[in-house]
């Protein structure tokens, strides 16, 4: 808990850039920036979200309604407030008390797949090599690294049939080849990743160079360097949540997968 309070949420970072909060809480904001680069960049992407939105606008494009959108989501983190243990990543809480807010941060969570399902008429294309961020933004388990490395981990679960389908349906997948993809944890278990669809997606096992089992090689690299001490757990969850193909170029030191892992 410490480390996510640490961090300032995004209903204080949309509220700042509204130019709503009070003008001690403003300070507090601006002076924490002024060191935390994770808060800078997801104040930078709030920025975007709500300058392509704005730009949309302007451009008459009509969205469908965001009742139904809203709703859905409420229900989401209605269930997130009840998993006690569950961290999402990237997934936004709002209150009563700050509506205003929170239909910001609908429109923007949902504006993506809205606007591309408008103006396409179809559900967005799965990215074989990594998920969708609205749809698997990541959920970790909240535990310390002497915690995860006191006993050894799978890198992936056994996913249940019933979890699988709601998986695949999600990803406009259902008259796919199943074998043909892992339903893969984004943060993997043996990072502390959470038995959570909102962990978990449809990954190619062959169709692109960024496979399954590329991911897997990461996985251990990633564990190895948290558990000797080299790595903090947050910051490899966050890498591997929010961009793995990314982060296997950093911690591989190349542009494409070693082949021994293909």
């Amino acid at each position: 808990m410490k480390e996510q309070q640490a961090h300032l949420s995004d209903r204080e970072l949309i509220m700042a850039l509204d130019g709503e909060l009070a003008s001690r809480d403003a300070h507090r904001v601006d002076t924490h920036l002024q060191t935390c680069w994770t808060c800078r960049s997801r104040k930078t992407e709030l920025e975007r979200a709500i300058t392509d939105f704005v730009h949309l606008r302007r451009h008459d494009v009509q969205l469908p309604s965001a009742d139904g959108p809203r709703a859905m989501l409420k229900a989401r983190l209605a269930e997130v407030a009840q998993a006690r243990r569950v961290q999402w990543w990237q997934v936004v809480t709002f209150r009563k008390s700050s509506w205003t807010a929170a239909a910001t941060v609908c429109a923007l969570l949902m504006g993506g797949i809205l606007v591309e399902r408008f103006l396409t008429g179809r559900r967005p294309s799965i990215v074989l090599a990594a998920p969708n961020p609205v749809l698997t933004p990541g959920a970790a388990v909240l535990e310390t690294s002497r915690e995860l490395c006191l006993a050894p981990r799978p890198k992936n679960k056994e996913v249940d049939s019933a979890l699988r389908h709601r998986v695949f349906a999600e990803y406009g997948l259902t008259n796919a080849s199943a074998p043909a993809y892992e339903v893969d944890y984004l943060i993997t278990p043996a990072l502390g990743g959470a038995d959570d669809i909102h962990n978990l997606w449809p990954h190619s096992y062959s169709n692109t160079e960024w496979n399954a089992k590329v991911k897997d090689a990461l996985e251990d690299r990633l564990r190895d360097l948290v558990c000797e001490g080299k790595l903090d757990l947050p910051t490899a969850q966050r890498e591997i949540a929010s961009n793995w193909i990314g982060a296997y170029k950093k911690y591989f030191h190349t542009e494409h997968p070693v082949r021994s892992q293909n």
